[in-house]
């Protein structure tokens, strides 16, 4: 359902756009992501796992290559007219705002209004309506209370195609397994097609099928048990050491 064909993307080197080479980020990637399936995306600091997020949402331009959404060529689609194509992205370090309320932003962010479907949106994500609709979404709220407004609003639209840029930064090591079943939930109960790009082994453990980018490109497709070879093998951390022990929030790559 979602196609990638020969994707780059570029940015300025060091001397600026009117000298010096361009210097690529995503190289050539080419994917087809399936329908209702749960991808996670993994891969050392700085090798292309963000950017390629981001190009799927819009939030990047691709430099070149074509990206196909149900059939359809988005590759010069806004933001905008990818969203209401189906697909949404929750952030890695979510939106804090002064004076607005949740009940506010979730009108914003999906357009409803009555009660009932809020309080039924919000149970589905785990969140007590009564302590949340009301709240002042700003710098007061824990790390954990942000993330799941932020999931709220990802899912509030039933989107075919959800991508999450590293959805536990900032969260604490019980919030973690409730939003992996979340994510598994909305999965199966909607077929949403949904793409991770984390370090953490639960969110692994729960894919489908892992994607492991190095040097702008994938190096890896496959299960946890086949990937952790190669994973062993990259000089950034011992994965294994890392994330086989009883610390289910073990982080790689950091």
């Amino acid at each position: 359902m979602l196609e990638l064909r020969n994707l780059h993307f570029a940015v300025d080197g060091d001397d600026g756009p009117e000298g010096g080479e361009k210097r690529e980020i995503i190289r050539g990637i080419n994917f087809t992501f399936e329908k209702g399936k749960f991808y996670a995306i993994t891969g050392p600091n700085g090798s292309g796992k963000t950017t390629l997020a981001k190009l799927i949402m819009g939030i990047n331009p691709a430099s070149s290559g074509s990206i196909l959404f149900d059939g359809q060529d988005i590759t010069n689609l806004s933001i905008t007219d990818r969203a209401k194509a189906g697909i949404a992205y929750s952030f890695q370090h979510p939106a804090r705002f002064k004076g607005i309320t949740f009940r506010e932003l979730l009108n914003l962010a999906t357009g409803i209004e009555e009660e009932e479907q809020l309080v039924s949106l919000l149970m589905r994500v785990g969140i007590c309506p009564l302590d949340f609709l009301d709240k002042i979404v700003d710098a007061k709220l824990s790390g954990g209370e942000i993330k799941k407004i932020e999931l709220a609003t990802t899912i509030a639209r039933n989107p075919k195609l959800a991508i999450y840029d590293e959805p536990d930064t900032g969260i604490d090591l019980w919030t973690i397994g409730p939003m992996v079943d979340l994510l598994k939930r909305e999965q199966k109960n909607y077929g949403t097609t949904t793409i991770v790009v984390s370090h953490n082994k639960v969110f692994l453990e729960a894919a489908d099928e892992i994607l492991i980018i190095n040097g702008g490109r994938i190096v890896f497709k496959g299960v946890l048990g086949e990937a952790m070879n190669l994973l062993n093998d990259m000089s950034i951390c011992n994965f294994k050491s890392c994330c086989e022990g009883d610390d289910q929030n073990a982080r790689c790559f950091r």
